[in-house]
Formats: C-alpha cells, structure tokens, sequence
C-alpha cells in the first residue's frame, strides 16, 4: 500500500527512474538477495517502506516472526544502501513505536522514554531498531538517512484480511459483507473507548518525497492529522460510508489496544507540510478502491 502510494506521488511530480521491486520478486530477508540488488541497481535514493504488518491479532500471535522479519529486512537494506553509497534513505517506521502512556499529543522526543504497548511490542522494537539504525549511521559514518514515523494507515492497496488487517480496512470489509448478508447486527473488538488517528496512504506518500528533498536529522518526523476519534466513532463512520444500516455491538472481552495514539504534528508543519485528505473522504475512496478489487477483498 505505502510503495504504490509512493510510486504514484514520485510519478505525479515527474519523477521517472524508478526502481521497485515486488516481495516475489526480491526477498528482503534474504541478505544475499538485497546485497546483490544493491550492487547490481546502485540507488541514489531509497524510500524503505516494506513490512511485515498486521492488526491486533498478527501482532499478538506472531511475536517472534514480526520481530525477526521485520529487523532482518530493515537491517538489510539500510547497510546495503550504506554500503553502495546511496546519497539518501527514508526508513518508515510506525507510531507505536511510542510507549503506550506517551504525553498526549505523542512529540517526536518522547521516543524509548517508558514502556511499549505489549500488544504490539516486537513490532515496534523492530521498528526502534531500524530508525536507530539509521541514526548511527548518519553519526558515524555521515550518511544523510532520515525515518518516518506514521500513524495508522489506509487507502489504495490495503490489505482487507479478516485476521490480518488493520482496524479501518477490516471494518470496511466487515460491514460491507453484513450488508451484503442483509445482517442485523455486527460485533466489533473491545468497547470502543480507544483514540486513534488515520492518514490517507497518499498523503503519507506525499510527505515521504517532500522530506526527501527538504529535510535531513537524526530525529524521526511524524506523520498524521493532528485529529483523533474513537474507535465508536470510526465505526459509525464506516458504517455509513458503506452503506450498512444495522446494529453494531461490542465485545468488551477483546482488547483494546492502546488507549490513545494521538501524534504530534507540529514538526512536520513547520517544515511547511500538512494533510489533504479529510477521514470521511478518504473512507469513500478506501471503499471504492475495496469495490474495484474482488481478489484484493478476498484475501
């Protein structure tokens, strides 16, 4: 979702040697693979947006293979651009990499100053690792690599599994396969209290080529709205963007998550950049794209 997103603003401002690779194509686990890509491609610049990701449920099951892919495909392509000489790498990273009871808004500086969500721990450990990374490399070795640090996502090309996804694509997808179904009720995690902020992936995409060109530090730069909802609110919302006009219950023996993950934006803003796309819009479009991809909504 997030390299598409990516290709289509580098291509939107007339950018045209670009460089990609599929997970099919290149496994960036495999350490051999990636060095032989680098030698062989020679980038001047990266923009590492692969991941392994996924929902509440991933997070929580999978601890160690979140963890281990996650860290080795990072370390892999950070070194290996080091080591070929790439003028500049952006690293996406993610905002829980945040503690769980961070201030409110969540600044920049807050970063390993207390403890992590457990829920999603080994994420963002792996996460901490890569953007570490890349400031120690910029303090040792004087490379210009810079991290992103995004709050949820959605858009174009997301993953609509019903175990796997994220919360604001497995709710489009719940609730348009109840409306389908003519369901009375839908039941959804947790009660509902929970705080969360979303960014439209191409807006992400647009942040991600305007620091590209306009910013260097050791410091991450986060990227969201500044606005927050619950997650009652966001599924309302949903609701009626889909079209689904039944009941919506909770199952309060189903966690929460995070209570708040609300970032603060104010780094991004005054280096001149901010959002475009408003939530309910960007759901419209989320739909529409989920409408235009049976395989995409299957998976």
């Amino acid at each position: 979702m997030v390299g598409s997103a990516i290709v289509r603003e580098l291509q939107h401002n007339g950018y045209t040697n670009i460089v990609t690779r599929s997970h099919s194509e290149l496994d960036l686990v495999n350490q051999q693979a990636v060095i032989n890509f680098f030698d062989s491609e020679r980038p001047d610049y990266v923009f590492l947006a692969a991941a392994k990701v996924g929902g509440i449920v991933a997070n929580a099951t999978a601890l160690a293979d979140f963890m281990y892919e996650n860290m080795m495909l990072e370390m892999n392509v950070i070194n290996a651009a080091w080591r070929t000489g790439c003028r500049k790498l952006l690293f996406l990273g993610s905002s829980c990499i945040y503690p769980r009871l961070a201030p409110q808004p969540m600044p920049e500086s807050c970063l390993l100053t207390s403890e992590l969500e457990k829920t999603n721990e080994a994420y963002a450990l792996a996460k901490i690792s890569g953007l570490k990374y890349c400031e120690y490399l910029n303090r040792q070795y004087g490379t210009d690599f810079i991290s992103v640090m995004p709050t949820n996502l959605y858009g174009p090309n997301d993953n609509y599994h019903p175990e796997h996804s994220h919360v604001l694509p497995a709710l489009i997808r719940r609730f348009h396969e109840a409306k389908v179904a003519g369901l009375e009720e839908v039941t959804c995690w947790g009660d509902g209290s929970a705080l969360r902020e979303f960014l439209y992936v191409d807006d992400l995409a647009n942040l991600c080529v305007f620091l590209m060109n306009n910013y260097s530090g050791n410091e991450t730069v986060n990227a969201g709205t500044g606005k927050e909802l619950s997650i009652r609110q966001l599924t309302q919302l949903v609701a009626e963007v889909v079209g689904y006009k039944g009941k919506i219950l909770w199952d309060k023996t189903r966690p929460n998550g995070t209570p708040r993950k609300l970032l603060d934006v104010s780094k991004a803003t005054a280096l001149g950049w901010t959002y475009r796309v408003e939530l309910r819009d960007g759901i419209q479009l989320a739909y529409n794209d989920f409408l235009s991809n049976p395989i995409r909504a299957e998976r």
